[in-house]
């Protein structure tokens, strides 16, 4: 082993010099929708060495990782001032999760973490983990975060030292450096998750997609993604959530589904890219989709293209949670360019990138799915005798 404290610094420091600044190159030819790019864009390792290392060789003579990072995934996005900035959830290897600020030039590689991590407000009940951010730049003027308060169950029995109460907790800020608390949210539902807030008005009130859920890990009598509306955030209160994307039999959000990035404005309605599970032999399967609601009434679909999005592929599929896609952040340029942001098998974050236009394209112009093999076959049919009429 390297005993030198000097060399076995020059060493880390290379390492994560060289980490840092690998440029990242799309995959092609890719499905025509979306491109994937070859590395992740943040993982443990891009944490930098003062997070995790005492650097003084006084008191670490060794050089020895004391406070270790585990994984680098689940990222809220916005781009602010020309710059592209991700409120990612880090997890140490102590468990405990908490966000950072990581930013990029142009969104794709060089993505370096801010010197220090969010030092979240509390309220009067402490958060014990939070995670999974999603930021939403609301026409208010703020830029609100939302994200997952996670606290033990005060009514476990004695000796339950994992039942926990999952609440949609709510920070704003102008410039991610700034948080202020605000109050949970408060709904009917015993617990939150996944709760995303809507980035305008919608008949003079702020709207958010929820997900009720009766227990902490099953949604129980929660139908799928929700939308309610409350007349401030300053104290969220949403009395009612009306059910929008139902969680389906035999499809791929059986399980559960819920709001994954802000949904994002199109000419021809508001996107939505959202997370399906359903269950296999090996365990659950989170995978990302897509569908969209009308531009002028957002608690309508539209359009729900069949199937899914984004998949885990290769090394993306094995992790602390094993083949898992899960997305919470996006980014739409003026261009038209969207960077999705999705991690993997909550270990590692990675970046797809498409157009609105060629999600607007998949959107409305994929079949829905049928619900049954020979519906899913008649629509396969169809199209080959389409293809096959043209040679």
């Amino acid at each position: 082993m390297m005993n030198d404290f000097k060399d076995r610094l020059a060493l880390l420091e290379g390492e994560h010099r060289t980490l840092i600044a690998r440029p990242n190159e799309p995959i092609r030819p890719g499905n025509g929708i979306f491109d994937r790019y070859r590395y992740p864009v943040l993982t443990a390792a891009h944490a930098p060495l003062f997070w995790r290392y005492d650097l003084d060789p006084a008191t670490n003579p060794y050089l020895m990782e004391r406070m270790g990072i585990n994984a680098a995934f689940n990222a809220g996005a916005i781009k602010l001032d020309g710059r592209y900035l991700l409120a990612v959830r880090v997890e140490g290897t102590d468990r405990k999760s908490f966000f950072a600020v990581a930013e990029s030039p142009n969104g794709i590689d060089n993505f370096r973490f801010w010197d220090y991590p969010v030092m979240l407000p509390q309220t009067d009940n402490p958060d014990v983990n939070v995670y999974d951010m999603r930021l939403t730049a609301h026409e208010d003027g703020w830029i609100y975060g939302i994200f997952c308060s996670e606290r033990k169950d005060p009514s476990a029995p004695r000796g339950d030292t994992s039942s926990a109460v999952a609440s949609a907790g709510i920070v704003r800020t102008r410039d991610l450096k700034t948080w202020i608390r605000l109050p949970d949210l408060v709904t009917k539902s015993p617990q939150q998750r996944n709760v995303t807030l809507h980035p305008e008005f919608v008949r003079g009130k702020y709207m958010l997609y929820t997900r009720p859920q009766d227990g902490f890990i099953d949604t129980g009598s929660g139908g799928g993604i929700c939308v309610g509306f409350a007349d401030t955030m300053d104290r969220a209160v949403v009395e009612e959530e009306r059910l929008l994307d139902e969680k389906v039999y035999h499809t791929i959000k059986e399980v559960k589904n819920g709001a994954g990035a802000v949904p994002i404005k199109t000419g021809r309605g508001w996107l939505h890219i959202a997370h399906g599970v359903r269950n296999t032999a090996a365990g659950l399967r989170y995978v990302v989709y897509a569908f969209m609601t009308d531009l002028e009434d957002p608690t309508r679909v539209i359009a729900r293209p069949g199937g899914y999005l984004i998949a885990p592929e290769g090394e993306e599929r094995v992790g602390d949670v094993s083949n898992v896609a899960f997305v919470n952040g996006a980014i739409a340029e003026e261009s038209g360019r969207l960077l999705i942001y999705y991690a993997s098998s909550d270990t590692r974050l990675h970046v797809a990138e498409t157009t609105l236009d060629r999600m607007v394209d998949y959107c409305l112009n994929t079949p829905q799915d049928p619900l049954t093999s020979q519906g899913s076959v008649a629509q396969r049919v169809a199209m080959i005798r389409r293809n096959l009429a043209r040679t």
